[in-house]
């Protein structure tokens, strides 16, 4: 892969790691006001062990996905990448189904911010896979 389109990965991998390290943390150590987002709180009831959970599981797929900034193992970038996926599809199927209560301003927004997180990781994931999904020159190939 290029060097641009490393630089390029790895900012959307950056950036997608701080979205689940403070989402994670505000979900962990302030539930109640993470679960006062207009967004959440139009489907209760609140559930502050399930909103700790979800916290909890959105940092460490934080710390899946710095692991791939650091490292920029194929591997590891693609199955992050595959992980965030694997929440935002399912969760943007579930908001757009749920709509009914916003105004549309609020969910036109929401679906915004939604599909992004589902746009963003897609197109990451096409293109660290790309690069040819080979482990890095600089490291030596495992053993086997």
């Amino acid at each position: 892969m290029s060097g641009r389109g490393t630089r390029v990965l790895r900012g959307g991998l950056l950036a997608l790691t701080a979205t689940q390290v403070t989402v994670g943390c505000w979900q962990l150590f302030a539930p109640h006001s993470f679960y006062g987002v207009l967004w959440v709180s139009d489907l209760p009831p609140y559930n502050e062990h399930m909103m700790r959970d979800l916290g909890a599981m959105s940092l460490a797929l934080g710390v899946v996905l710095a692991a791939g900034v650091r490292s920029a193992e194929p591997l590891l970038v693609s199955v992050g990448l595959a992980a965030y996926l694997t929440f935002s599809v399912p969760h943007l199927v579930f908001h757009s189904a749920h709509l009914e209560q916003m105004t549309a301003g609020s969910a036109a927004t929401l679906m915004a911010l939604l599909g992004a997180g589902v746009i963003a990781p897609a197109a990451l994931l096409w293109l660290s896979l790309r690069g040819g999904g080979q482990v890095r020159r600089d490291r030596p190939a495992p053993r086997p």
